[in-house]
């Protein structure tokens, strides 16, 4: 059986999967759920098998390959040692490396080159290499930090539409919207924020930015007030000598309008995407690593 290389990105909303030959040619991929590992590990390492399972099945490969797998993964949330260490404990690879998922989205979007990746969908985290040295900044958890993420945007316009059925601020187009849909009754939306996991307020950010786009004012201010947190952080990695900048993730090109111009900075295509970055630091850091048949062979 040949020695596969597995990349995995796993985020607050979905998880993707890619098997690929150990010279990082993909084979095939896959897709489940969300795989934010500190807000849900249990549900994290069944998507992160169900996607891998399905990259595996749409390359022709049996499921079984999985245990002689080598595999890197990049997963939102491995920023917490006790999750990394649960999650770590129970992978079905034969080995595996937990990295950010900040890092696979820096490798598939730039490569090797130096330079800054945003990262913006569910949550926002950036990261920069400069003369091979990589570090962050934001990424801090739904709770505490992503700012100008998904999950803020769709919490922004619950509360938005709370502070309008309380008369307290004017309704709009999208808080009636909003309103209508937990049926006018605000128990409903505190029901819903009592569970919520950062993806189920993120699937509200796509149409902020559709009602921001046609003028409606509370996704106006909501999309305003994401973008100038977006800048700062901006701001904060040209001032460290950055002069390439990259902008992946859902939402990046939706907030492509709404960010600040800066003149003499480079704004890059991405390369590839994150998932393709995660195979490829799977094929860098297993490199040496034999197959079955090498092995075999060398008995």
């Amino acid at each position: 059986m040949d020695h596969f290389r597995v990349g995995i990105d796993g985020g607050g909303t979905r998880c993707r999967a890619a098997v690929a030959g150990a010279e990082g040619r993909i084979l095939g991929r896959g897709i489940s759920g969300a795989a934010n590992i500190l807000t849900d590990p249990e549900t994290a390492l069944v998507h992160i098998r169900l996607a891998t399972e399905a990259a595996f099945q749409e390359a022709g490969l049996p499921v079984s390959g999985l245990s002689s797998a080598t595999a890197v993964l990049g997963l939102a949330g491995n920023n917490v040692a006790d999750a990394v260490s649960f999650i770590a404990a129970r992978l079905p690879f034969a080995k595996a490396e937990i990295v950010s998922d900040v890092l696979i989205a820096l490798q598939g979007a730039l490569g090797d080159r130096d330079g800054a990746v945003a990262s913006l969908g569910t949550g926002t985290v950036y990261s920069i290499r400069q003369q091979g040295t990589v570090s962050m900044l934001g990424g801090h958890g739904f709770k505490v930090g992503d700012l100008g993420s998904g999950a803020r945007l769709g919490q922004g316009l619950l509360q938005e539409a709370l502070l309008a059925h309380d008369g307290i601020r004017p309704a709009s187009p999208l808080t009636e919207t909003v309103l209508a849909e937990f049926g006018h009754a605000p128990a409903a939306i505190i029901a819903f924020a009592h569970t919520a996991h950062p993806a189920d307020y993120g699937r509200y950010a796509p149409s902020v930015f559709s009602a921001a786009a046609v003028g409606d004012p509370v996704a106006v201010d909501l999309v305003r007030t994401a973008a100038r947190h977006i800048d700062q952080t901006l701001d904060a990695i040209v001032a460290r000598d950055v002069r390439t900048l990259c902008l992946v993730g859902g939402l990046a090109p939706l907030y492509r309008p709404w960010l600040t111009e800066r003149p003499g900075i480079e704004i890059l295509d991405p390369t590839a995407d994150a998932l393709t970055g995660a195979v490829a630091l799977a094929v860098q850091r297993f490199a040496s690593d034999p197959s079955p048949a090498q092995m075999e062979a060398a008995q």
